[in-house]
């Protein structure tokens, strides 16, 4: 899949042109410039070899759900270990939640600044697990993750909705203001999300998350420009359905 013109200028083009690209629960603002962001991909192509690209696309939660679920050193189970995020590359054989070993088809990072204001209006900030926070071992050491992590786990206040074991949950959900607790460095991050061929389950630092898949009705509201930059960041895709079905079910709450 291929622009007509350079990705930052496109990106830039579209921002200020479509209307369906605005968030329609913020506040309208005329004098607001639309604000872009520089995202990295690596993905697996069908003939085995490696891709690297970047992108620059509008700030917005389509894209930004993509690339914020996990920190940089983030400790992912592997067939050969717990390995740092940053370190993986598509073609590594990741723990899933039923056993197996499935490799990466696809990794994106991108650099947030933790306190300041999104395009929405929300402002960014990381959620902190500290060791033994969910159960013993659960995490065995810290780990921080970006907004766009969920968890295979239902907290206490949204049991009575569990139909079929646990959910796919918003990290935010989890938030006690003692164990968990929202944090904001006075760095940029560099933040990360995974595809593997279909939606899973993985083990990041000791806890259950899922990879990333956008949800089935991610792109049915925005326009045909918007749809080819945001497909033109997943090449092992030609459309929304082939990220395929969900592993298990989300929440209701704050969902993509």
């Amino acid at each position: 899949m291929t622009l007509p013109q350079s990705l930052q200028r496109a990106a830039a083009n579209i921002a200020k042109t479509q209307p369906l690209l605005r968030d329609p629960s913020a506040a309208p603002r005329a004098d607001t410039k639309p604000q872009l962001r520089r995202y990295e991909v690596a993905s697996l192509l069908p003939n085995g070899n490696l891709a690297e690209t970047r992108h620059i696309a509008p700030a917005l939660p389509l894209f930004e759900q993509a690339f914020t679920a996990f920190t940089r050193g983030s400790l992912v189970e592997t067939d050969y270990g717990p390995v740092a995020i940053e370190d993986l590359f598509p073609g590594d054989q990741v723990l899933t939640h039923s056993g197996t070993y499935e490799p990466v088809v696809w990794k994106g990072m991108t650099t947030m600044v933790p306190g300041r204001k999104t395009a929405t209006g929300a402002r960014l900030a990381l959620t902190s697990f500290m060791a033994d926070s969910l159960g013993m071992a659960k995490p065995s050491s810290c780990v921080v993750t970006g907004p766009a992590a969920r968890l295979l786990r239902t907290p206490a206040h949204l049991r009575p909705a569990e139909d079929k074991g646990p959910l796919l949950t918003p990290v935010t959900e989890f938030l006690d203001g003692m164990n968990i607790v929202e944090t904001t460095p006075p760095a940029p991050v560099d933040m990360y999300h995974l595809c593997l061929a279909r939606h899973a389950v993985i083990r990041v630092g000791g806890l259950e998350f899922e990879t990333y898949h956008p949800g089935p009705d991610a792109l049915r509201l925005v326009s045909y420009p918007i749809k080819t930059l945001y497909l033109n960041m997943f090449p092992q895709v030609d459309s929304i359905a082939g990220f395929g079905p969900l592993a298990f079910d989300r929440t209701r709450v704050a969902q993509a």
